[in-house]
């Protein structure tokens, strides 16, 4: 898993200076709205709703935009829009599998955003089913790493469920099934450790090792997926090393 949580970890610090702040922002509200809808506003009684807006509160989100996410999906502000969420499957350059999770209120402006990227990034559009098998649907959080070492962070949640601490250079990984996601956050809150999200991702269960050249395609596709204001998550099973990274990142 390390090679592309690490890469997403390491732009979405970027994206808080750079110019797709605004479009971080905004996926980061529509989070937010959508999980006030689909389990109303109450913070404690709505955990996915807790983690929206903690998530949101760690890029920056300003609190008054929050609040009004949280009003409108909860129908106490007007404005709210009926968001759906849509799953489009394909293969990236090397044959990478890739999920790409819209949330959206116009299905036939979202299928064409992605087919259009997809496309034009040397990827192409799958069936249903023929590349989710490749996932799993996992509780994901991410730890900043500090003073802490891997096993305090073990420590801490190992009782509460979690399968296994990845280390991913400036923070860890915590995997959980998705069903223990809340449980391992609440260890780790109740330890006094720190964390950056927690959001239940799919996870491949397999990976295809890249090489720079390879990798800069997977990453000019994502960017350019992620470009799309439908598209809310792209999930895919590369895995790349840290001296390719440093390579691509120079």
């Amino acid at each position: 898993m390390s090679g592309h949580s690490k890469w997403a970890t390491t732009k979405h610090k970027k994206a808080v200076i750079d110019a797709k702040r605004g479009k971080l922002f905004a996926k980061l509200i529509k989070n937010i709205e959508v999980a006030a809808r689909m389990g109303g506003v109450d913070i404690e009684g709505n955990p996915t709703l807790y983690d929206a807006i903690q998530k949101a509160k760690k890029q920056s989100v300003p609190n008054k935009n929050i609040d009004s996410a949280v009003k409108r999906g909860g129908g106490l502000e007007a404005g709210g829009a009926d968001y759906e969420t849509i799953m489009y499957e394909g293969y990236g350059p090397n044959g990478v599998a890739v999920l790409i999770e819209c949330l959206t209120d116009n299905r036939n402006r979202a299928a064409s955003d992605v087919r259009v990227a997809m496309t034009r990034n040397g990827g192409s559009m799958a069936d249903p089913g023929s590349v989710s098998y490749l996932f799993n649907r996992k509780g994901v959080i991410i730890v900043p790493k500090g003073e802490l070492t891997e096993d305090d962070v073990l420590g801490a949640v190992l009782d509460a469920g979690a399968e296994e601490v990845n280390d991913l250079g400036e923070s860890f990984e915590v995997l959980s099934e998705a069903t223990d996601l809340v449980a391992v956050r609440t260890a780790l809150q109740e330890a006094g450790i720190d964390y950056d999200s927690a959001e239940a991702n799919f996870v491949p269960t397999m990976q295809v090792e890249l090489e720079e050249e390879a990798a800069r395609k997977i990453f000019k596709l994502i960017d350019a997926l992620e470009d799309s204001d439908d598209v809310q998550n792209v999930f895919a099973n590369f895995d790349v090393s840290d001296e390719v990274m440093a390579k691509v990142d120079a």
